[in-house]
């Protein structure tokens, strides 16, 4: 007995200073420490993980984007944004695991020089009439609602050309780039030899729309190898054509679960504009409650206009215009609006990403409780 007694105290010393020694060379045991079963997967899986978060315009991030244009200035800085950090990865700089959405509040006349990044973008205008983003020779105003693309490695600046503010929302994949070690960015741009502030425009005002503009139909007489090559060559997508066909479809009751949902697409091999990441609008119409839809893509949702409300998992959030909610993969979720009015969604999702990798999943319940598979 006596002898059973040193051999398990001498095992448990070994054992604590083996885990040491883990530790101290950087390694992982993996194996289970405890009679627990899988106990060993648990410790795997237990890093950081986003959670779900509400950002509200009103009281958060507009009286701070208003402070940051007063005591900014563009004289000592190229760019001025509010990242969104979620509170399950700080100090991270992302809002889900693989995004995040930043705002900027441009004052009047205002132009950032141009930079490139490895990192995919969208510019989703808020307020203002004279948003401002050139992208690779095309200079484009844009007005809220629209979306505006800045794909990986093309040159871009952004600004406001109006006399008011404007404040506008950006995501990136920054988080995604990043983590596979492929963010760079690039500064400085030159015409002529010169460092300039302002790319030249290269091509004709509303060119997107006027190539791209007509669904079915595609010009074979210009370069459409815009935006790296596997981006979409229309940089802007212009709110009056999504709005006009959410309420051509206001009517219709195909998806219980997602309502109307219309995705952003590439306009000459159709999918998403990105292969990183892809864009939604959303009408949840008044009296409209969608059913519990859990998926294995990220989201990140910001209201445009109306109002409703939330549910991820167990906890409802208020939806106001302007907001941002981190809605994480792997979470239930349900929309309602109980407004006279539809309430709109502008949602960005890593979704393409996942499919590339065979890893994407969505799941709903009827409205009897009962799971089922849509993806």
């Amino acid at each position: 007995m006596h002898g059973t007694r040193t051999v398990s105290g001498t095992r448990e010393a070994d054992l604590l200073s083996m885990y040491e020694q883990i530790e101290r060379k950087s390694m992982f045991p993996f194996w289970a420490r405890e009679n627990e079963a899988h106990d060993d997967i648990k410790q795997l899986v237990s890093g950081p993980k986003a959670v779900p978060f509400r950002w509200s315009y009103k009281e958060d991030i507009q009286p701070l984007l208003a402070e940051s244009a007063r005591l900014i200035s563009t004289e000592n800085t190229d760019r001025r944004s509010l990242i969104l950090v979620n509170p399950g990865l700080a100090p991270r700089r992302a809002t889900v695991s693989t995004l995040y959405t930043a705002y900027r509040q441009n004052d009047p006349n205002e132009i950032m020089p141009p930079h490139s990044h490895t990192a995919s973008a969208i510019r989703f205008g808020l307020t203002g009439q004279q948003n401002f983003t050139g992208v690779e020779g095309e200079d484009i105003t844009f007005l809220p609602g629209d979306m505006v693309l800045t794909p990986r490695d093309t040159w871009h600046n952004h600004g406001n050309l109006g006399n008011e503010p404007a404040i506008n929302l950006s995501v990136l994949d920054y988080p995604l780039v990043e983590n596979l070690n492929a963010l760079s960015f690039k500064h400085d741009y030159q015409e002529n030899g010169e460092v300039v502030r302002k790319q030249s425009a290269r091509f004709q005002t509303e060119y997107s729309r006027t190539v791209y503009g007509v669904g079915g139909l595609t010009p074979r007489f210009v370069d459409h190898r815009r935006g790296g090559g596997d981006s979409s060559p229309m940089f802007v997508y212009r709110y009056d054509a999504m709005r006009e066909l959410l309420y051509r479809f206001r009517d219709w009751d195909e998806s219980p679960h997602e309502g109307l949902l219309i995705e952003y697409t590439h306009p000459l091999r159709g999918g998403p504009v990105y292969r990183t990441m892809t864009f939604f609008m959303q009408m949840i119409r008044p009296g409209e409650k969608t059913l519990p839809l859990k998926q294995t893509a990220n989201l990140l949702v910001a209201p445009f206009s109306g109002q409703g409300a939330m549910t991820i998992g167990e906890e409802s959030f208020p939806l106001e215009p302007f907001d941002t909610v981190a809605v994480p993969s792997d979470t239930w979720v349900q929309y309602r609006n109980d407004h006279a009015e539809p309430l709109i969604l502008f949602i960005a999702s890593d979704e393409p990403a996942l499919r590339a990798m065979g890893l994407f999943h969505q799941w709903g319940r009827t409205a009897q409780g009962d799971l089922i598979e849509l993806v």
